[in-house]
């Protein structure tokens, strides 16, 4: 459910799309985020320029991620919205399809108050997140799983470097050149060449100096 107001164009506000299959609870929400000077509640026609999605229900299935990517894929912001989840049955098995479709935020709905939902939207808003121990701890067992039994055998690391890529850089940052990088390396200079065009464009990185950047962010070196 969704209700409209100025564009973020005039107000400057953070704008929120709100999604309750429950008519009250989408009302509720609305009247809670609405009244809030730094938010605004878009409504269904300008689901494109959300950078927050609230949604909110008994539980979470296919449905609501099916709004999700919707609402994510016909964003016309550089980074698609960020989704706060409001429910008291959340799976863990749903866990990775919530965070592909933009999950930031868990919040139980049996406990929830109209202010920890405003500085919850607010600071996803800001790339925060906020998940129970329990996710987290699920999280960081799958990503340890997908890093042993898939991306290690392929050379490959959560950053989405692979090793090649990961030795290349390190000795691009300590100073080296192409040739330097090829002779400590036992590649051909085209390969070393070829390795940092790969990078780059593959994250859009504008030159050496910013796939350094992009390594070190990562702590992929």
């Amino acid at each position: 459910m969704n209700r409209g107001g100025k564009s973020a164009g005039e107000t400057g506000r953070v704008r929120v799309a709100v999604h309750a299959p429950d008519l009250l609870a989408g009302l509720g929400a609305t009247a809670i985020i609405g009244a809030d000077a730094r938010l605004e509640v878009l409504s269904d026609t300008d689901l494109g320029s959300a950078e927050v999605i609230v949604t909110i229900g008994n539980s979470i299935g296919d449905a609501v991620f099916t709004f999700l990517r919707q609402v994510r894929s016909a964003s016309t912001l550089q980074s698609p919205p960020r989704c706060v989840i409001v429910t008291d049955h959340f799976p863990v098995q749903v866990l990775m399809t919530a965070i592909e479709c933009g999950m930031a935020a868990l919040l139980p709905r049996r406990d929830l108050d109209g202010e920890h939902l405003v500085r919850t939207i607010l600071a996803v808003s800001q790339g925060a997140g906020a998940l129970p121990p329990r996710l987290q701890g699920s999280l960081l067992s799958r990503l340890e799983r997908l890093q042993e039994e898939l991306l290690a055998p392929n050379g490959l690391a959560l950053s989405g470097l692979s090793d090649r890529e990961r030795e290349v850089l390190r000795l691009l940052a300590d100073g080296h050149g192409t040739e330097e990088i090829a002779a400590e390396l036992a590649y051909s200079e085209s390969t070393v060449k070829n390795v940092l065009h790969r990078v780059m464009t593959r994250y859009g990185l504008h030159n050496r100096t910013h796939a350094v950047a992009f390594a070190l962010r990562t702590g992929s070196i």
